[in-house]
């Protein structure tokens, strides 16, 4: 059974979880305007492939730490609603479908943390997720990260990790990403397909014959 990975920001959604779950805190007043300012610099910094990931993450998820789970829960029901559901994209839902209908087994790997992308996973009837895992300490977030981030090469760590403890392989593999960031990844799938793609990763798709389609 063949493995179909897809990246989750910018690729099956039209646009970032990450910064939008940030921006959601700051437009309610849960974190104040100086959050905005830095997760703009952190969102610039990851499109430029400057990202230091373990900075990023401790700005991220800070706020997690802060709240009991009842209020962290109601506000991403809310965050889903108000920030995802406007930017989910119909032909995605139908690569997804696609790729569903021939028994492939699917897969989102994303550096956005599970709490913001695992009910987005569910709405995308995606049955397996690796994110970026958030440490949970007596009920509460601790505001650290719990194992490897899954970004850059740590999505190729955590993929063979799962391809390890689940008996899957890449034969016949797809992976649909949008950014420079994945091109780790890209390089070890059978069939690497750039979506909606950044221009470092157009130009190396071009430069090396992998499909370039788009979702929007």
């Amino acid at each position: 059974m063949s493995l179909v990975i897809f990246d989750l920001d910018n690729t099956l959604i039209g646009g970032d979880s990450d910064y939008l779950w940030s921006q959601f805190l700051t437009e309610e007043g849960i974190v104040g305007p100086e959050h905005q300012r830095e997760n703009q610099r952190f969102y610039d910094e990851y499109v430029a492939g400057t990202l230091d990931i373990n900075e990023f993450l401790t700005f991220q998820l800070a706020p997690l730490a802060q709240h009991e789970m009842k209020t962290l829960f109601n506000w991403r029901e809310r965050f889903l609603n108000e920030k995802i559901a406007p930017i989910m994209l119909p032909s995605a839902e139908k690569l997804i479908k696609k790729h569903h209908n021939k028994g492939e087994t699917l897969l989102i790997i994303t550096a956005t943390n599970s709490f913001v992308t695992a009910p987005i996973a569910k709405r995308l009837g995606i049955p397996h997720l690796i994110a970026t895992e958030p440490e949970i300490s007596n009920g509460q977030y601790t505001g650290k990260v719990a194992g490897i981030p899954s970004f850059r090469e740590g999505k190729v760590a955590r993929l063979n990790q799962w391809l390890k403890e689940t008996g899957h392989n890449l034969d016949n593999s797809w992976f649909y990403s949008d950014s420079h960031n994945d091109l780790s990844l890209l390089a070890l799938v059978t069939h690497p397909t750039a979506v909606d793609p950044d221009d470092t990763l157009k130009k190396h798709a071009y430069n090396n014959s992998w499909p370039v389609i788009s979702l929007r």
